[in-house]
């Protein structure tokens, strides 16, 4: 086949990129390398790379067609992102969903990167059940709040998908990412942030939000989740993540174990507007696909600060 990953450069990218080069397709990355050009794991995949800023419709006229599979991952994504510039999520998270709208032809079947977050409210509110199947209300829980721009922007980005995707005849997936990990995803997420941290003998050792419940994916299984979803279904939102819950403060022992250190632990509170508890109901998955998680957390967790160690 001839892909097409949009965000190709970002985490999740070079990971699916591998991948499909390892099954032997035609792979082709477009990014605006925001997170930096000097990237070995990209250059070591020696594929064709377009550097494009997807905001721009024109940006468009330099990217050919003919494309079986077109991934979209392109997304301003993190916490620490929505906080501090959410106007730029909402923009971006967009325009970039919009102009892959405009620009894709039926021929190409998209898949569409969404996240937990958009239901997440619900959750708070307690009208949303854990494990949560696709079938929930999506909820914004407080408009004003600058952390829901991001849910918000995927949202909208869904309903583009759905409804724009039918009216053009477009086959789509959109798959709902759920505490996706791994190598190379950046510091401003819990499992690499432990990770670091636990590398440099941090002592007494910070933890956040040790009474909250989260679901954690290795990237490799996500990676499956997606050639499965794509291969296999089309019209269909699917969540993509693994089943199996884990305490924070179990993760942080997890952690720490794997880093053969053993600090004061310093708790506090989670971060405000952080749900308690995250887990997909991977039911619809399963059924369509045949997806099941292979890599357990402690291995997951390993890989992952293991990297982190050695790219610190």
């Amino acid at each position: 086949m001839r892909v097409l990953v949009l965000g190709g450069a970002g985490f999740i990218g070079v990971h699916l990129t591998r991948r499909l080069l390892a099954e032997g397709h035609d792979v082709t990355v477009v990014d605006d390398f925001s997170r930096g050009r000097n990237d070995p794991d990209l250059a070591a995949l020696e594929v064709p790379v377009i550097s494009a800023d997807l905001t721009d419709p024109e940006a468009y006229e330099k990217i050919p067609h003919g494309w079986d599979q077109v991934y979209l991952l392109a997304a301003v994504v993190g916490v620490r992102n929505v906080e501090k510039d959410p106007g730029k999520v909402v923009r971006v998270n967009t325009l970039v969903v919009l102009n892959t709208l405009d620009w894709i032809r039926p021929a190409e079947k998209l898949f569409f990167a969404s996240t937990s977050e958009i239901y997440a409210g619900g959750v708070t509110a307690g009208i949303v059940q854990v494990p949560t199947a696709e079938t929930v209300p999506v909820m914004i829980e407080d408009v004003t709040a600058p952390r829901f721009a991001y849910a918000a922007s995927k949202l909208l980005g869904e309903e583009a998908v759905v409804h724009i995707g039918q009216a053009n005849g477009l086959q789509f997936v959109i798959g709902r990412f759920h505490n996706v990990y791994g190598p190379r995803m950046g510091a401003d997420h819990v499992i690499p942030e432990l990770s670091l941290r636990a590398a440099r003998r941090e002592d007494p050792f910070k933890v956040y939000g040790t009474d909250q419940y989260r679901a954690f994916c290795y990237v490799d299984d996500a990676v499956t989740a997606m050639l499965l979803s794509m291969d296999k279904i089309s019209g269909e939102i699917v969540h993509i993540g693994n089943d199996e819950e884990t305490n924070i403060g179990d993760l942080t022992k997890l952690v720490l174990r794997i880093a053969d250190h053993n600090p004061v632990l310093d708790v506090e509170d989670a971060p405000a507007g952080s749900v308690a508890r995250r887990c997909p109901d991977l039911t619809k998955l399963r059924a369509l696909t045949g997806y099941e998680p292979a890599v357990s957390l402690e291995e997951g967790v390993r890989r992952t600060f293991e990297w982190y160690r050695g790219n610190a």
